[in-house]
């Protein structure tokens, strides 16, 4: 605001000081008061207000609103300032329309009119302050009406410099917030060639702005990456004096600098040779330049210079291609490590976090061990702490993993309390990951459990209860080790829960030795019974019915337990229940049909670790190790029927979990009735053990969608339907939703199957398909009605024909509702309906192959990501999911035998798209590099993302 003395403006002045010399609030109010009478008076009243005057009580308004006052008059004037031709007039009139005229004010149209007024004028000052206005209301009525005309200035060549950068920030404001309204398809190459812009303003903001661009249309900004090297090119290398005025403590314009290091970055390294050496040259500058000594003591200076230096860090990790860059800048990063700035060692950490998953780097990152250790034990600030633990993950491998673990082990028992359950995800992920001898694996988890009872989730001790039944060469130890930890003094809940399921079911591996008979080890369970959760009775009873199996010297024993008022009469109807189906159980079966009903759980089918899941889902950023196991410990499918999916499954195998809810449930499934295990139908309160079955807790049921508008958790199951036809797309305590399809070219026919998992009906039951957006085109829909209700534990089944118009990248929604127990419930899934689904195998030879993939060399025909391997590298298991993804197995193609080389041919209605596949393991390293192409550069991202997901 222009000060009063300077702009003539007595009356405010004096106002001002008057409201300063106020000694009370009360004072201060009456004052206000009066003065806003005065201003009402003012403008009803006289009819001769000038320009000047309208402006002095417009500012006095702003003050008064400023100090904290509402003011619900003057706007009608401060429009009417916009028309004025004094600046200072409307200067004023702008400002007061920018703080105090919402967007949805009846005022709106008549400033819109203004301002396009000003926008077609001349005067350079009064399209500034327009262009201010808009990018400070940002409106979409705004956008809409004038968002046409800013490109226009921006690209004008009778335009001051000013004006361009103003233009450039305002479209920049209108993108963001109605970035569906502004047409910028025509204006693209010449908004691009603002990045040689003589202004060095001009090219700040307009790099900002095609930064913005690049994120919502990467490929049709792409020609900006030559440009905006070439413009990095010329500031790395010049010095501070070539560009005086826009350098800042000797740093030549380092604002600029990091908005192009970050605009690079959303582009791989430019497949222009002589581009691509340019910009190494500017990196490895920057580099040389951070070594230098510095121009300048002052802080500035050096913040500056590393702002630039970690941008440039930043691009060479994003780039991921010169071993020399990663090295140094991995070497760079180390000299941070101990800087006395705390900002530099937690932004070295981070970085280093990168650097680590990086074939190259990955070595030059492990020399900095000791001092991450270092760092780890006496950092002060809670945070750069928690980046050395997310690095000493990341740098973990094969050849430490021993000592960073116990490192790790170490530091928290008296790690702060907000990061002690994530180490404990890490700590158990690396290792199960590089457990050679998985005795040490068990000691890891129970210590674990000792140190940080209270933050080991569910998901730490599901797992190792996972691992011991999967290893035959465990088993005793397991049972041994747990054995001993349950006779600690104190001994955390989780300690009981482990060590009563691994004895429940290898209890009998360390019977024979006194100390650990039978008797002392149901003694030493029950000593610790009445002081556990019913969580814990619950799978401690499971035990003694195990105990029976195994021992039945001490049948009597247990079944006094069993028999007990404390269980028999529990208020808790889980434990009754269990204790009376138990009791019966024991008593009136054979010993052949007891064996039977209890014999060992097998092991798990191969599942992704349920702890990996749960530290993605924690820490979506969370750098992984880059040494991957071959052999990974398998979890179990969440159903029987799933993991039935190829051979039968013994249904009468009892876990360690409570019974079902309710009458009667519990005993068929102990007597083997009931072929999926049992699950409780509440929510996690009685959730004991159902990951051990399922690799997570079954969510309970909820209407929540996640951001994205789905139902939490359908992701992954979605993700497994790329490569195969049927199955179980979605499961909750409520529903059971399988898919059963067939296509044929481009035709498809769905079967979903859906299952009351409950007692009680569904009515008011709906399920419709959708396809959001530019789908409905490309897909065409008809779906066959389904029954309105559906009765307990019954299931209906609903047929969706469908037809592939032409290359989609995204999949249809499937919608249900439906009212249970009077609750309404609601889910929101993806159809497992891909591209790839319309893709039929193409058998080729060599000859044919390499032509073809010749003719498809054009950029926007290829399609290629380079990855790091999510499961096991093992040949077959990848044909099977490349056939299952509907492309061929092209066998003597590739020079390189590891290599795949496939072919397909994808179905429309009006054409066929050819696609050619061609996957590089390299199992050193635990990554792929996959490229894909095809006539429609869509398919060929689309392709390429899917199959990505599967690897």
């Amino acid at each position: 605001m222009p000060t009063a003395k300077g702009d003539g403006m007595r009356g405010l002045a004096v106002f001002i000081s008057d409201i300063r010399n106020c000694k009370s609030r009360e004072a201060e109010v009456k004052r206000i008061n009066k003065e806003l009478a005065n201003i009402r008076s003012k403008f009803k009243g006289d009819k001769t207000l000038d320009g000047y005057q309208k402006k002095k009580y417009v500012c006095k308004l702003l003050f008064i609103f400023l100090l904290g006052h509402d003011i619900d008059f003057g706007h009608m004037e401060a429009v009417n300032l916009l028309s004025s031709n004094k600046y200072t007039e409307k200067q004023i009139g702008y400002l007061f329309i920018s703080v105090l005229v919402g967007s949805s004010s009846e005022l709106m149209k008549l400033v819109v009119q203004s301002i396009k007024n000003d926008l077609a004028g001349q005067n350079p000052v009064h399209i500034n302050l327009a262009l201010h206005c808009m990018a400070n209301i940002g409106s979409r009525d705004m956008a809409e009406a004038l968002g046409p005309e800013i490109p226009r200035l921006l690209v004008s060549g009778d335009r001051t410099d000013a004006v361009k950068q103003s233009a450039a920030l305002t479209l920049l404001r209108l993108l963001r917030s109605s970035p569906d309204v502004i047409p910028m398809g025509q204006w693209t190459s010449r908004i691009i060639h603002l990045l040689n812009d003589q202004h060095m303003g001009v090219v700040t903001a307009a790099t900002s702005l095609i930064e913005a661009l690049v994120k919502k249309n990467p490929e049709e900004y792409k020609g900006c990456v030559s440009l905006a090297v070439s413009r990095l090119s010329r500031i790395v290398t010049s010095s501070y004096t070539d560009l005086k005025d826009y350098t800042y403590y000797f740093v030549p314009a380092p604002w600029l600098s990091v908005k192009l290091l970050r605009l690079l970055q959303n582009y791989p390294p430019p497949e222009d040779a002589s581009v691509r050496t340019r910009l190494t040259e500017c990196l490895e500058t920057i580099l040389n330049k951070a070594q230098e000594p510095p121009k300048s003591k002052k802080v500035q200076h050096s913040n500056a210079k590393n702002a630039v230096l970690f941008e440039a860090i930043n691009l060479i990790i994003h780039m991921d291609a010169d071993p020399n860059l990663l090295v140094r800048a991995c070497n760079q990063l180390g000299q941070f490590l101990q800087h006395k700035e705390t900002n530099l060692r937690y932004l070295a950490l981070e970085s280093m976090c990168l650097l680590a998953t990086s074939e190259f780097s990955h070595e030059a990152v492990k020399k900095h061990q000791d001092t991450v250790i270092t760092a780890l034990k006496t950092e002060r600030d809670v945070s750069v702490r928690q980046r050395a633990v997310d690095l000493l993950y990341g740098m973990c491998d094969r050849s430490n993993a021993e000592e960073i673990v116990g490192e790790m082990l170490e530091y928290l028992e008296t790690a702060d309390y907000s990061i002690r359950e994530e180490m404990v995800l890490k700590v158990a992920i690396l290792a199960e990951k590089y457990a050679v001898d998985y005795t040490w694996y068990v000691d890891v988890i129970l210590n674990l459990i000792r140190i940080a009872g209270d933050y080991v989730s569910e998901e730490v001790w599901y797992r190792v209860i996972q691992i011991v039944i999967n290893r035959d060469d465990v088993q005793g130890y397991a049972a041994k080790t747990v054995f001993e930890a349950l006779q600690a003094p104190a001994c955390h809940e989780n300690m009981v829960k482990v060590g009563g399921y691994i004895l429940g079911e290898f209890g009998n591996l360390i019977a024979g030795d006194p100390r650990s008979s039978p008797m002392v080890q149901f003694q030493l369970l029950h000593s610790k019974y009445h002081l556990c959760s019913p969580n814990t009775r619950g799978l401690l009873l499971s035990t003694y019915i195990k105990f029976i199996n195994l021992f039945p010297e001490i049948k009597h024993n247990i079944q006094e337990v069993l028999r007990s008022n404390n269980n028999l009469k529990n208020p808790d109807v889980e434990l009754q229940q269990r204790a009376i189906e138990y009791l019966q159980l024991s008593t009136v079966t054979s010993a052949d049909v007891l064996a039977t009903v209890l014999e060992e759980m097998p092991p798990f089918p191969e599942r992704e670790s349920s702890i990996l899941a749960k530290l993605k889902k924690k820490k979506p950023t969370v750098a992984e190790p880059t040494d991957l196991k071959e052999h990974k410990t398998p979890t179990a499918p969440h159903t029987a029927e799933a993991a039935n999916s190829d051979g039968p499954v013994a249904a009468v195998q009892v876990p360690l979990t409570p019974p079902k809810g309710g009458g009667g449930g519990a005993s068929a499934d102990l007597l083997g009735l009931d072929s999926q295990p049992s699950a409780p139908a509440g929510g996690s309160a009685t959730d004991f053990l159902v990951d051990v079955f399922g690799g997570g807790s079954s969510p309970a049921a909820t209407n929540g969608l996640d951001p994205s508008g789905l139902t939490p958790g359908s992701e992954d199951n979605f993700r497994k339907f790329i490569c195969k036809h049927n199955g179980v797309l979605y499961e909750n305590d409520l529903v059971q939703i399988g898919i059963k399809s067939e296509y044929r070219q481009n035709l498809a026919r769905i079967g979903v199957f859906y299952g009351n998992k409950t007692t009680f009906r569904f009515t008011n039951f709906t399920a419709d398909v959708s396809c959001p957006g530019q789908l409905s085109s490309q897909l065409m829909v008809q779906p066959k009605p389904v029954d309105t209700a559906v009765d307990g534990g019954a299931q209906v089944q609903q047929l969706f024909n469908m037809e592939c118009i032409s290359e989609f990248s995204e999949s249809p929604l499937l919608n249900i509702s439906f009212v249970y127990s009077g609750s309404s419930q609601r889910l929101c899934l993806k159809a497992p309906v891909m591209v790839n689904k319309f893709m039929e195998a193409t058998e080729m030879n060599a000859e044919a192959f390499f032509q073809r993939w010749k003719a498809l060399s054009q950029p926007d025909q290829e399609s290629q990501r380079i990855f790091k391997a999510q499961f096991s590298q093992d040949t077959e298991q990848s044909k099977q999911k490349l056939l299952g993804f509907g492309v061929s197995i092209l066998e003597g193609i590739d020079p390189n035998p590891d290599n795949f080389v496939s072919a397909g041919v994808m179905h429309t209605r009006n054409q066929q798209i050819g696609c050619l596949v061609r996957l590089e393991p390299n199992r050193q390293a635990q990554m792929y590099r996959l490229t894909v192409r095809s006539t429609k550069g869509s398919v060929s991202q689309t392709v390429c993302s899917l199959l990505e997901s599967q690897f």
